[in-house]
């Protein structure tokens, strides 16, 4: 396959492209700065720049977006705004989301909405569980969300993990783990159109 990564330099982007070159794939990493990234091929480019994006669509089967909302208290229209253009230009190939352990739900609430959910992730969470209803509302173009669990990290490729819907299938995963979650996922499709999550 041919995938491009946004945010491929990143802790979890980085493990999805390692993990994607070792099964032999054709990987691009899409990132604002020159970079080398051992494997595969770059290219300068930002996901805000929607045309841009349709283009890199259009050369892959493809594209991953491993970039979450600012971490640094800015506001997070821009991060909406980015992925409503893409939305709405309907892209070629397959839109894949990393998206956020806050969207996932127990009894039909969000955790981001639970009691005792970490103050400092809330408005990430909330910003990224109204991306992931964006894209359930969409229509006219494949996309795929994969939610992990609410502990990830870098840790030990185990290869064991189990995979669900809407609601968390454990506490935390390794991004080694996560990373083989998101390949396997891009070769045999299971959850088009739709979010899973994964955790070990």
């Amino acid at each position: 396959m041919k995938i491009a990564v946004y945010g491929g330099t990143g802790m979890v982007g980085s493990a999805i492209v390692s993990e994607a070159v070792s099964r032999g794939h054709d990987v691009t990493v899409i990132t604002r700065h020159e970079a080398t990234v051992e494997g595969a091929s770059t290219r300068i480019g930002d996901l805000a720049n929607t045309s841009d994006y349709l283009e890199v669509a259009k050369s892959n089967d493809a594209v991953v977006i491993s970039i979450p909302p600012s971490r640094t208290g800015e506001d997070h229209t821009a991060t909406l705004d980015t992925h409503k253009d893409i939305i709405e230009s309907r892209p070629a190939g397959l839109t894949f989301v990393v998206g956020g352990a806050g969207s996932l739900e127990v009894d039909g609430v969000r955790l981001h909405e639970t009691e005792g959910f970490p103050e400092m992730f809330k408005t990430e969470a909330q910003t990224m569980s109204t991306v992931l209803d964006m894209y359930r509302q969409s229509t006219g173009f494949e996309w795929t969300m994969v939610s992990p669990a609410p502990m990830i990290g870098p840790g030990e490729r185990t290869g064991k993990f189990t995979v669900g819907t809407d609601s968390p299938v454990g506490d935390s995963i390794s991004t080694q783990d996560f990373a083989i979650a998101v390949v396997d996922e891009l070769e045999n499709p299971a959850h088009r159109n739709s979010r899973f999550a994964v955790a070990n």
